[in-house]
């Protein structure tokens, strides 16, 4: 019986929680229905029961409550194991349950809380940990809302037996409302807020004492919603007026300060799978091998407007609740400050980059060495002492924002601050987490204030800094190549606790609370003025010499994801100003960027994907997407052909690869170099180590050799990079028109088109491989797959689709179905195209061919010119196929209105080549007649009606075999109606 609980994809294994609960319904669904068996069970029995009990809650609406009332009359210890396999169930599997289960598990889960169930506050836990953060799907904010009635309905029960079960839910809102508050003009929002800010308070006004059992991190997360006016008041009573809150013990938010956070409110925040993954790659990945499983992890659960504020709570996680044994620091696992690093680059929010140092530097803030945990700290300082130096902007930025917090965070008690942080650096050299501060303090890359700054506070704390030790000798990269940001920016300041908070919107969706007390620190002066030097320069070399243009223009893009916050800078540095600049100064002096695809020559001379400003632009965008990010919207907007530029540069990069593969050459080996034609191989792989170490491009001579692994991850980022940019254009430049991210891929290929035919095939087959969620069975691009390519390269794809490298139709019975008979209209070379790649594929697929087959001949009136190419298709993919009982039964009963011997040519094919089985498969089919089941199986057949041409086949091959015929066919079925 398939599963009623949960969705799973045809090519995933069976969930074994979801396969012992459904087994142990289905063995025991006769006793699930009253009259109940009174007799009383083992334990074994007893945890069958359970399990049944549950699958019939959850999959059984409409006889859950007399399911429940079966469990109460049998439950014999407390519900404690019917709340463990809840547990288990929303732990392993909530995101994969059908909405009617998850409406279910929301129901049980508040008759768990009614009869007092041993464990419902652990059920209620974990289902907190599946609302995720920054999501702001339907599904996700009915969860928020459900569980959110649980606590208020329940409040007075939940206060008298589980009172820290409150403190969970008070600090998962508290997180929840800041992600919430930031978007505005959001109707469906504006009722679940309301009632989140209402328990919230509920809860700190009268219940203040749990509140003080989250510690310090609820001071934390309250400070993001004090532009709410019911948080603001509560701020204010907090820091002027803390007796108004009746509890003992708490005089003073410092208090707050010194009680550190249980780990188990970092895990609040992270979903199970995420947890998973992060234990995965902190524990078992290689440091150097990690790119893949960071970019699958940000695709997974980082990809989305609003789901950047996530990132400060996996900081938190990695901080408090992850620490690793020695031998895995020891080992060449990648260290935590390294994730961290990589999670920092990620940020391009102001307020997120804030919010992320935060959570980093937190513990330090408040550090005492007899309750705190020095891995809490740890982190924060590898990242620093490995950014040295080769990260050196990471080091600067984040020593800034530490001392911009010392100083500002919270004026009245900056005593407790110094020391707290004082205390941090002390136990970090006393434990030999580092062996010298004076990797710090030596290093002649950071600003000699900085260094003077950081020396002061040092010997204030009365360390004796060594000057015999050599600075710590570091190595290792702290990102991945592919994903490197040389910036990770001074942001908004973190607003201390005594300052005026207002909000900015940001983005027109974010809102960001700022301080107008703590000064704002923003990008150098210098490296505005350099990027402003450049931009005026680049006018003036292209008039001179094109290639001294690009080499400007290079420079100052460079220069520009340099720049720390430059959203914070006005005039010419902005995005949308500096774009049209560039733009302007290029299309003066004859040039224009992205300008419409045209046919590409294989003369050197005229490719304009090598030496161009475009694809310069393109190649700088792949190796820092955050910071050109804006800039190519920008030139959308403008009306640029961007998406097809990008999507070009990709494709004819996977070309170029491919080539590298083929031929087995040393790609850059001196002799052999010029021999062989991969210019944009070369042109990018040479740009990216210019871009990684900060150089102008290198010669052939000076580049390092790459291997076919490398190869693949340049190629892969490319198209990660074009799939960002479709993102973001969707829902920046296309949020208010009807078009999906399939459309904006279509319009791009259509453009790429143009090319010409060197590269096309590699055109598609890396649509189909690098995004199968856009381009399976979709007619469009399959009709210009079939329109545009010749024969021998549809051949190639042919064997490539038999190999099973990618998938064009894919797995959808009706979808196939569809572009059947959409293909009718084609016309005949496009369809015998279009059939050549489908038998290639469902030839080796587990598609049921027989519900194609019988769909095609039943679906209506059909004609002998019209529909001959598809039937010569279908005849030929049987061939192709093993016939089985439900194919051959298929076959036979096949209507006799056109193409009358379709079912015999098929039979006689099959009895060539697969006679035993097709003999199997009619007599199993003969079995079925008897027993009037084949209406169940194949339901487009109105009544039993076997095709002629089969029988007449049948006929005549039994008595050239030598047996009568009418006997046997006579034996087959009583119930046979052959149609004269």
């Amino acid at each position: 019986m398939a599963s009623k609980l949960i969705q799973i994809a045809s090519f995933e294994a069976e969930n074994q929680t979801e396969l012992s609960l459904r087994q142990a319904f289905e063995l025991l669904e006769p006793k699930l229905r009253p009259p109940f068996d009174l007799t009383i069970p083992d334990q074994q029995q007893y945890a069958q029961l359970n399990r049944a009990i549950l699958y019939g809650v959850l999959c059984e609406p409409h006889f859950a409550k007399i399911h429940i009332k079966h469990l109460h009359a049998i439950v014999t210890d407390g519900y404690g194991l019917f709340v463990h396999l809840l547990v288990k169930v929303v732990h392993e599997l909530y995101p994969k349950l059908v909405a009617s289960a998850r409406q279910q598990l929301v129901w049980v889960t508040k008759e768990m809380v009614d009869v007092l169930a041993v464990g419902f506050d652990g059920l209620l836990v974990c289902l907190l940990r599946q609302i995720v953060g920054g999501d702001f799907s339907e599904g996700n904010l009915w969860l928020c809302f459900e569980l959110l009635s649980v606590f208020m309905g329940k409040w007075d029960c939940l206060l008298e037996e589980e009172p820290l079960v409150l403190s969970s839910a008070l600090y998962t809102y508290l997180r929840l409302l800041a992600d919430h508050c930031r978007l505005s003009n959001n109707v469906s929002l504006e009722v679940l807020k309301r009632l989140e800010i209402e328990f919230c308070v509920k809860l700190m006004r009268e219940q203040f004492h749990l509140c003080l059992r989250i510690g310090r991190d609820f001071i934390r997360v309250l400070q993001d919603l004090v532009h709410v006016p019911e948080f603001r008041a509560i701020w204010k009573d907090l820091v002027l007026n803390p007796s108004v809150f009746n509890t003992p013990g708490f005089s003073d938010i410092s208090k707050v300060y010194c009680t550190r956070t249980s780990s188990r409110y970092a895990l609040l925040r992270i979903t199970p799978e995420m947890e998973t993954q992060l234990r995965f790659l902190l524990t078992y990945v290689k440091f150097g091998s990690q790119r893949r499983h960071q970019e699958w992890f940000a695709k997974k659960f980082l990809c989305g407007m609003e789901r950047e504020s996530l990132i400060s709570d996996i900081v938190r996680f990695i901080c408090c609740a992850h620490h690793p044994t020695n031998e895995i620091i020891q080992s060449d696992v990648i260290p935590r400050w390294a994730v961290i690093g990589w999670l920092l680059a990620l940020c391009r929010k102001n307020y997120v980059s804030a919010n992320v140092k935060l959570a980093l530097f937190y513990d330090w803030l408040f550090f005492d060495e007899r309750v705190d945990n020095i891995m809490n700290i740890e982190p924060a300082m590898l990242l620093m002492v490995y950014s040295i130096p080769k990260y050196i902007d990471m080091i600067r930025t984040l020593l800034e924002f530490l001392f911009l917090l010392v100083d500002n965070y919270d004026l009245q008690h900056i005593d407790i601050i110094v020391k707290g942080v004082s205390s941090a650096f002390n136990v970090l050299l006393r434990k030999g987490v580092i062996q010298s501060m004076d990797v710090l303090t030596s290093c002649d890359a950071l600003s000699p204030a900085l260094r003077e700054r950081l020396g002061r506070f040092l010997s204030g704390m009365k360390m004796a800094i060594s000057k015999e030790l050599q600075p710590v000798n570091v190595s290792g990269r702290l990102l991945t190549p592919l994903s490197l940001s040389n910036s990770s920016g001074m942001e908004t300041p973190t607003p201390s606790l005594k300052g005026q908070l207002t909000c900015t919107q940001e983005d027109r969706s974010a809102m960001e609370p700022f301080d107008s007390s703590v000064p704002s620190v923003v990008t150098s002066e210098c490296q505005v003025v350099a990027v402003e030097n450049l931009l005026r320069k680049c006018g003036e070399t292209i008039k001179k010499s094109y290639a001294m243009g690009l080499q400007t223009l290079e420079e100052l893009l460079y220069s520009f994801v340099n720049l720390n916050n430059y959203k914070t800078v006005g005039g010419t540095i902005c995005p949308e100003v500096l774009s049209s600049r560039i733009a302007k100064e290029f299309e003066l002096n004859g040039h224009k960027l992205f300008s419409s695809l045209q046919f590409l020559s294989d003369k050197p001379d005229c490719d304009d994907e090598i030496g161009s400003a475009t694809s310069l632009i393109i190649r700088t965008f792949i190796f820092s997407q955050p910071k050109m990010q804006d800039m190519l919207l920008s030139w959308s907007r403008m009306g640029f052909s961007v998406g097809s530029w990008l999507l070009s540069y990709a494709s004819r990069l996977a070309y170029e690869a491919y080539m590298v593969d083929c031929t087995r050459d040393t790609l850059l080996d001196k002799d052999s170099a010029k021999k062989i034609d991969q210019p944009l191989l070369m042109f990018h792989f040479n740009g990216y180590h210019s871009f990684l170490n900060g150089k102008k491009e290198n010669s052939l001579a000076s580049t390092p050799k790459i291997d076919d692994k490398f190869v693949s991850e340049l190629v892969d980022s490319a198209f990660s990079a074009y799939r960002c940019f479709l993102m973001y254009s969707q829902s920046i430049l296309h949020k208010d028109k009807d078009m999906s991210l399939t459309k904006l891929l279509v319009s791009d290929l259509i453009s790429c088109n143009l090319r010409g035919t060197k590269i096309l095939k590699f055109l598609f087959c890396s649509v189909f491989c690098h995004f199968p969620d856009l381009s399976i069975g979709e007619e469009d691009i399959i009709r210009l797959l079939v329109g545009q390519l010749g024969h021998t390269d549809l051949v190639d794809i042919q064997f490539e689709i038999g190999l099973k490298k990618y998938s064009i139709f894919g797995e959808n019975t009706e979808s196939i179905f569809h572009l059947i008979e959409s293909s009718l209209s084609w016309g005949c070379l496009e369809q015998y195209k279009f059939w050549g790649l489908i038998r290639s594929e469902l030839a080796v697929s587990t598609v049921q061919l027989e519900k194609v087959i019988l769909g095609f001949f039943c679906s209506g009136e059909l004609h002998e010119k019209r529909n001959s190419i598809a039937v010569e298709g279908l005849l030929t993919l049987c061939s192709c196929r093993a016939p089985t009982p439900e194919l051959v039964g298929a076959i036979m009963l096949l209507p006799n209105n056109v193409f009358p011997d379709f079912a015999a040519a098929a039979l006689a094919t099959w009895v060539v080549s697969n006679a035993s089985t097709l003999f199997d498969s009619l007599a199993e089919f003969s079995g079925k007649l008897d027993k009037k089941t084949v209406d169940s199986d194949f339901p487009n057949s109105a009544e039993i009606m076997i095709n002629h041409s089969a029988i007449l086949w049948l006929f005549n091959y039994y008595n050239a075999q030598g047996m009568n015929g009418s006997d046997i066919l006579r034996n087959l079925s009583q119930d046979i109606c052959v149609k004269k």
